[in-house]
């Protein structure tokens, strides 16, 4: 099962669900600094702090967004389209939901990562908030359906086996070691 405690340690491989969940939290950190970002560049211009807001954000929608994705679309979204379930239908049409979101996603970074590394590099460039908003506006309902759906789905249909295996792919992605029993 998930567990949502924030206080807990960060999950590690050998509880991919978990992490995945984690990502989320990050991802909505990420996405407030942007939005920040939006409201502190029209009064400071790119100043220091938005230069490393820029990079901070870039740095982690390029390398931890990106592997998030691939680790949903490369590994849970196909593991649970394989199963044999009463419920096959549902998780397809849910999964070609998230994919189908993941596009509209990928499509509104592609215009916001294009500002921000201007800005990173201390090009004094506009954010118009419509890019912003939009960005934000679709990573929020999706991870909220990730969050209430997807998640809980995965856990109840999964088997151990299984998650330990999306784990170990989840890590080798990354370049990490998987921990041993």
């Amino acid at each position: 099962m998930i567990s949502l405690n924030s206080g807990a340690a960060a999950p590690s491989f050998d509880h991919p669900l978990e992490l995945l969940h984690a990502c989320h939290g990050k991802i909505h950190q990420q996405l407030d600094t942007l939005q920040k970002l939006a409201t502190h560049l029209p009064v400071h211009g790119c100043d220091q702090q938005v230069q490393q807001a820029a990079q901070g954000i870039l740095r982690y929608f390029d390398t931890a967004g990106q592997f998030h994705h691939q680790d949903e679309e490369e590994n849970l979204f196909p593991t649970l389209l394989a199963l044999n379930t009463p419920e096959k239908a549902n998780v397809k049409a849910l999964i070609e939901s998230l994919l189908a979101q993941h596009a509209v996603m990928f499509a509104a970074w592609s215009d916001v990562r294009a500002v921000l590394v201007k800005l990173a590099e201390g090009v004094n460039t506009p954010l118009p908030e419509a890019l912003v908003e939009k960005l934000v506006g679709s990573y929020t309902p999706h991870i909220e359906l990730e969050e209430t759906e997807l998640l809980s789905l995965s856990a109840r249909l999964l088997s151990p086996q299984q998650i330990m295996e999306m784990g170990k792919c989840m890590a080798q992605r990354r370049g990490a070691k998987f921990p041993s029993a």
